[in-house]
């Protein structure tokens, strides 16, 4: 098993979301968080005083699934998260050593 945690965009989010159901995900969640990388934040303009925006706001989705689904959850999510710009975020993919569904006490593949 694999843990897949995605940081982009979040109006990619609704699309993303839709796309891995579509293809076997069938649980997720979903953080909002603030981050920077190399998209570095922006200028704003509040009151007519301008200020720095260093953490961009990104959504963080965390899903596990069965190695299996590895390759088509990255794939799928690359393809509608990518916008070509900086900033379209980061998939990292972690092993999962044991899941354990605390209702019912199952463990593996059987407790995603």
């Amino acid at each position: 098993m694999k843990k897949i945690e995605i940081i982009t965009r979040p109006y990619k989010l609704d699309e993303i979301k839709e796309a891995l159901t579509q293809v076997g995900v069938k649980g997720m969640t979903v953080s909002e968080v603030k981050g920077f990388g190399r998209q570095k934040g922006h200028k704003e303009v509040y009151r007519g005083a301008e200020y720095q925006v260093d953490f961009m706001p990104k959504v963080k989705i965390e899903i596990v699934v069965d190695e299996s689904l590895v390759k088509e959850v990255v794939k799928t999510t690359q393809e509608i998260a990518r916008t070509g710009k900086v900033g379209d975020g980061k998939i990292f993919i972690l092993p999962v050593d044991e899941v354990i569904r605390i209702r019912t006490g199952e463990q593996g593949k059987e407790a995603i």
